[in-house]
């Protein structure tokens, strides 16, 4: 699955980069509106795959936290802070995944 993930995110990069090589024609408003929307079009994939990504990472750190308590109840305390600051650094890369997705929205 991971090497399935590897390889279409290389191929999806690959295959439109086309765009940022592309000469200037006689329709420019064309290609301006192209840019707007592929802007729009990335906005709405940061703020999803950061989301997506922030809900699986959260769940597992959840799941893994516990696991661990309920196998070690005495370790309750000593699982827990670093639990706290591991959902908190996730949900900062979901934020700047937001805010990415302002600033793209920003240019359309």
């Amino acid at each position: 699955m991971k090497k399935l993930m590897a390889i279409s995110s290389a191929l999806f990069v690959t295959l439109f980069t086309f765009a940022a090589f592309a000469q200037e024609t006689a329709g420019a408003a064309s290609n301006q509106f192209d840019a707007k929307a592929m802007s729009a079009l990335g906005a709405g994939f940061a703020i999803g795959l950061g989301a997506l990504g922030g809900a699986i990472a959260q769940g597992r750190v959840a799941t893994a936290a516990l696991d661990g308590i309920a196998r070690n109840p005495g370790a309750d305390a000593k699982i827990r802070t670093p639990m706290i600051l591991g959902l908190a650094l996730i949900e900062s890369l979901v934020l700047y995944a937001l805010l990415i997705a302002f600033f793209l929205q920003g240019k359309v």
